[in-house]
């Protein structure tokens, strides 16, 4: 995860809960399948949709770009054997990151637009709700496919705060257009009625645990939970009519 660094505090703080709270652990376990840490929607069935992309062995190579504490290339290493390589701007999520997977492991502490790799290193790139914090998208996409080995897979969650508008069927979120315009070949796939019940579960286990983040004196996290699902407490059609969520797949020709 990354993000403008007007949030650098908060994400500091964010990660050294992460790393400390047993109740948000808990609850990331029942909530995505799997605790990666999650500050947002991906759970364990999106983020296996990745390990069709990665060639599996050492020689495999994969960038997530906003990794956080790495929890998420962790368990995609355990799949795949691949050397995991992540950047985030906290210090407290790389240093976690650097603690938890020492082997066959690179994090940076660095951010969008500021960071570089050498070319054609990866064969997957990852992006999991971190392209909004690009200050230049159509620039970074570029720089992002150059690091990609010929045939590389550039694998990105995306969400737009209003439902994706539509034209004769025409993609044009603000990514797709940055894609457009770079002449960028991708596949897309909308993701929104998964995120919303996604979203449902998640409120129904935060839940379940506001008394495990009370005793724990972690009622602050608690509340953030349940202001990021309130959205989901209105019937879908609502829902979709103010957010909308998608997979974008661009493969390095």
């Amino acid at each position: 995860m990354s993000g403008d660094k007007l949030f650098y505090n908060e994400y500091e703080h964010f990660y050294e809960m992460a790393e400390h709270s047993d109740a948000f652990r808990y609850f990331c376990k029942d909530a995505f399948g799997d605790d990666f840490s999650q500050d947002g929607f991906s759970d364990i069935k999106q983020i296996d949709r990745i390990v069709e992309h990665i060639p599996t062995g050492r020689e495999s190579h994969m960038l997530d770009v906003g990794c956080g504490n790495g929890k998420m290339l962790g368990y995609l290493q355990k799949r795949t054997n691949a050397y995991i390589h992540g950047f985030d701007y906290s210090a407290n999520a790389i240093n976690t990151a650097r603690k938890l997977f020492r082997t066959n492991a690179e994090f940076r502490i660095g951010s969008i637009g500021e960071i570089d790799y050498p070319p054609e290193q990866f064969d997957v790139i990852t992006s999991m709700d971190t392209m909004y914090f690009a200050p230049d998208m159509e620039k970074f996409l570029l720089q992002a496919i150059g690091w990609l080995k010929k045939s590389g897979v550039f694998f990105i969650c995306y969400q737009e705060g209003d439902v994706m508008p539509k034209t004769d069927n025409k993609d044009t979120t603000i990514l797709a257009r940055a894609l457009q315009k770079n002449g960028i070949p991708y596949e897309v796939e909308d993701i929104t009625k998964e995120t919303y019940d996604l979203l449902r579960k998640k409120r129904e286990t935060a839940l379940l645990y506001q008394k495990a983040f009370r005793e724990e004196g972690s009622t602050e996290w608690f509340d953030m939970l349940m202001a990021q699902t309130d959205c989901a407490t209105e019937s879908f059609d609502l829902f979709a009519k103010k957010m909308a969520r998608y997979i974008y797949t661009v493969r390095k020709r």
